[in-house]
C-alpha cells in the first residue's frame, strides 16, 4: 500500500487549458469545438456525478453541462449530486450493475481504493501527455501510479492562518508580523494564554490528523514501498510529545482531541480563540456567525515546518472503467478541470484550482482589505507546497483505530507517547 510522499517520491495520498492541449496534437477538439463526424453519434449521453455540490452549485454544474453540449453537437450530459456518506457504496454498486456514471467526482482517498480494485479507467491512455501537464505536478501524483492516471485532479484548498488582531495586541504580538512557522505559532499561542489567558490555537491533531502532522514535518509514515510504517522513531515521538506536552500544560484546550476543527471554529468565532488554522473557504462561516470577529480577523500564510508541504486534500474526475463512452467521458472530465472552468467554479466556491494557469488568474493575486482576501492571496503563493497527504493502508478502519485510540491514550495519561506509538506501529505492521 502508498502513502503520499514530498516532491520526486513515487506516489504522494474548484478557455483554454486540456481540451486545447490534446488539440494541438490533433487528437481531439479544442474547448468549444465540434467531435469529428465518426464519433459524433457515437454516444448520445453521458453521466457524471458530484459529492454534495447541491444545491449551492447547481448553476455551475447545470453550466458546465450545457457547454459541453453546445460544443458537442448530439451529446447530452446528466448531472448527478450523490451525498458524501453515500457516494463510494453507491457507486460500487452501480459498477456491479453495469450503470456506472461515465464520470465520478471522487477525493483522493476513495479514488485509490477504486483504482486498487481496477475499477478506474487508465485516464492516461485516452489523452497525449501534454494534456496533464496544465495541472501542478503535486495535485497530477495525488491521481497516478507509475504511468497510470485514475483521475484528473479539480479543486482544493490550502489552509491559512486566520487571527484575531485584538487578541495579538493584548498579547502583546504584532499583527504585521504574524507567525510563519510552526515553532513561531506554538510560541505564539503560548504568549497569548500567559498574557490575556485566552487559548493561542487548536491544533488539528485529532483523529487521525497526526499523519499529516508527520509528514509537514518531514517524518515519513509509511516506508518506501508502504509495507511497514515508521511513526515510532525519536523524532515522531518527540513531535507528539512535545503536543501533548501543551495540552498537559493547558496551552491548547481540553477539547482538541475531541473536537477538532469543529470545536477550533466554533472557539475562534466566539472570539475566545487567537489563531485559527482553516480552509479560506471556511472564513464565511466566521463572517456569517460573528461579524464584529471577522472584522478583527487577518489571514496570512499557513505557517510550513520542515517538510515544506501543506496537507491539502484533493477532489478530481475518474472514469469507470466499464463505460461504454470512454474517449468521449476522459474528454468530458479534462473539460471539466481545465483552466477555465476550474477558475470559474473556483471563484464560485471559494477553492483553488489545481492547474497552474487559472491559479495565476489575478482574482487569487490581488489583494483586498477583508480576511478573505488576504486568504486568497496567502494561499495562492502557497499552492506550491499543496499535496494531498493523505495515507493508503489496507484495512483502514481498523488501523485508524487503533492509531487515534493509542494517540488519545497518550494525551489522556493513559501510556507514555513512546509506548503508544509502538502499539500501533505494531498493529499497522502485522496487516502492512
Amino acid at each position: 500500500m502508498r502513502q503520499r510522499t514530498g516532491p520526486g517520491g513515487k506516489l504522494a495520498r474548484v478557455a483554454v487549458g486540456a481540451i486545447a492541449a490534446v488539440a494541438l496534437a490533433g487528437a481531439w477538439p479544442a474547448a468549444g469545438g465540434a467531435l469529428p463526424a465518426a464519433r459524433a453519434g457515437a454516444a448520445r449521453q453521458i453521466e457524471f456525478w458530484t459529492i454534495s455540490l447541491s444545491p449551492f452549485f447547481d448553476n455551475e454544474m447545470r453550466q458546465l453541462a450545457s457547454e459541453f453540449e453546445a460544443s458537442h453537437p448530439g451529446v447530452q450530459v446528466k448531472w448527478t449530486d450523490v451525498p458524501i456518506q453515500a457516494i463510494q457504496q453507491k457507486l460500487l454498486s452501480a459498477i456491479a450493475a453495469g450503470t456506472a456514471p461515465d464520470v465520478v467526482n471522487l477525493n483522493s482517498d476513495t479514488a485509490v481504493q477504486l483504482y486498487q480494485q481496477g475499477a478506474l479507467l487508465d485516464l492516461g491512455k485516452y489523452a497525449p501527455k501534454q494534456a496533464w501537464s496544465v495541472y501542478f505536478p503535486r495535485a497530477l501524483a495525488t491521481f497516478k501510479d507509475g504511468d497510470v492516471i485514475y483521475g484528473a485532479p479539480w479543486y482544493w484548498a490550502p489552509k491559512v492562518m486566520a487571527y484575531n488582531v485584538e487578541i495579538f495586541r493584548k498579547a502583546g504580538l504584532d499583527p504585521e508580523r504574524p507567525p510563519t512557522t510552526v515553532e513561531g505559532m506554538i510560541e505564539a499561542a503560548k504568549r497569548i494564554k500567559d498574557k490575556t489567558g485566552l487559548y493561542g490555537f487548536m491544533p488539528n491533531i485529532n483523529g487521525v490528523n497526526f499523519l499529516f502532522v508527520f509528514q509537514e514535518a518531514g517524518l515519513p509514515v509509511l516506508d518506501e514501498n508502504g509495507s511497514r510504517a515508521l511513526f515510532n522513531s525519536p523524532e515522531h515521538v518527540k513531535l507528539v510529545e512535545q503536543y501533548a506536552d501543551l495540552f498537559k500544560q493547558d496551552y491548547i484546550p481540553e477539547d482538541t482531541m475531541r473536537r477538532g476543527y469543529l470545536g477550533a471554529t466554533e472557539l475562534y468565532t466566539a472570539g475566545r480563540l487567537g489563531m485559527l488554522l482553516t480552509g479560506p473557504q471556511f472564513l464565511i462561516r466566521v463572517q456569517k456567525d460573528n461579524p464584529a470577529i471577522y472584522e478583527s480577523t487577518r489571514a496570512a500564510a499557513y505557517p510550513l515546518d520542515k517538510g515544506r508541504v501543506i496537507h491539502t486534500p484533493l477532489m478530481g474526475f475518474s472514469v469507470p472503467v466499464n463505460t461504454r463512452n470512454k474517449e468521449l467521458a476522459v474528454e468530458f472530465a479534462l473539460f471539466a478541470t481545465d483552466d477555465a472552468h476550474q477558475l470559474a467554479f473556483a471563484k464560485a466556491s471559494n477553492t483553488f484550482p489545481s492547474t497552474i494557469k487559472a491559479a495565476r488568474d489575478s482574482f487569487f493575486t490581488k489583494g483586498g482589505p477583508t480576511a478573505a482576501d488576504q486568504a486568497r492571496v496567502a494561499d495562492a503563493a502557497q499552492l506550491q507546497y499543496a499535496q494531498d497527504l493523505t495515507v493508503h493502508v489496507p484495512n483502514a478502519s481498523k488501523l485508524f483505530k487503533a492509531f487515534k485510540d493509542n494517540v488519545e491514550a497518550a494525551f489522556f495519561g493513559g501510556k507514555p507517547v513512546k509506548q503508544a506509538l509502538d502499539e500501533i506501529v505494531r498493529i499497522w505492521n502485522a496487516e502492512l
